[in-house]
């Protein structure tokens, strides 16, 4: 339920908007949450890669930096968490197997539970919600190295 406020907010948001005889508001409608639709970009953190390194972190926002310790787990936000924890990690995300163009229909829950076993996340069009940024992207993973290796790859989009 608390996963879905955001979408109940915005479609009764649209509803006042709609509904409303004030100009200004409809002109500038209030924005409750951003999808990011800018130019796609590539991270990569290479298997053995030292996660602590800034190198390999994908640096999202100042709240999100994505990273993979070596030991096998999954994905993390480093800048929130020292290690991976497969019911919560990565901190201050929600996941959900989709696009942006569906985000009002989608669930979002934590990234194992959206994706499943998180080796068999290649291809899935995915869609990260940073919650304390309120921001949505678009993220396609294209790698993911098992046996303790630590690698994985993905493309996500940017800032407009």
């Amino acid at each position: 339920m608390k996963k879905n406020i955001h979408l109940i907010i915005l479609f009764l948001s649209a509803i006042l908007i709609a509904c409303s005889d004030n100009e200004d508001i409809i002109d500038n409608p209030p924005s409750s949450f951003t999808v990011w639709s800018g130019n796609s970009i590539n991270f990569e953190k290479l298997d053995g890669a030292d996660p602590n390194l800034e190198s390999n972190q994908d640096r999202i926002t100042d709240n999100v930096w994505i990273t993979r310790g070596n030991d096998g787990g999954q994905i993390y936000n480093i800048a929130k968490e020292n290690s991976s924890d497969k019911n919560t990690s990565p901190i201050g995300t929600e996941w959900a197997v989709g696009s942006v163009d569906d985000i009002e229909s989608l669930s979002f829950d934590d990234f194992r539970s959206a994706v499943g076993s998180p080796k068999d996340v290649i291809g899935k069009n995915l869609i990260v919600h940073l919650i304390e940024d309120d921001v949505y992207i678009s993220v396609t993973f294209t790698s993911w190295s098992s046996g303790q290796k630590g690698g994985f790859a993905y493309s996500r989009s940017t800032q407009n």
